[in-house]
């Protein structure tokens, strides 16, 4: 999940330096982690340019399965957590 959300920062930053500093970690693990997607689903996410990123269409893609699965990880832990506060009570 993380690698995805670290993805998400930047492809809605257009920038691995503004997702870094909006996520409170290092410029290196954003591109780190964007690198170790592409690897493992075998294409090119984003179009690297002159300190601008763009999307591939893979990109676009997974920018809107990750933004989902993010909502759906945020979703369920706050169930888990309002079930936690019922077992309480």
């Amino acid at each position: 999940m993380e690698q995805l959300r670290i993805y998400a920062a930047a492809a809605r930053c257009a920038s691995f330096s503004e997702a870094a500093r909006r996520l409170y970690i290092s410029h290196s693990t954003v591109s780190r982690a964007v690198s170790a997607l592409e690897e493992e689903l075998g294409v090119s996410l984003l179009e690297r340019g002159n300190r601008v990123l763009g999307l591939t269409a893979a990109g676009e893609t997974l920018l809107r399965e990750a933004e989902a699965l993010l909502a759906a990880a945020e979703a369920a832990a706050a169930r888990v957590r309002a079930a936690e506060g019922e077992d309480k009570a």
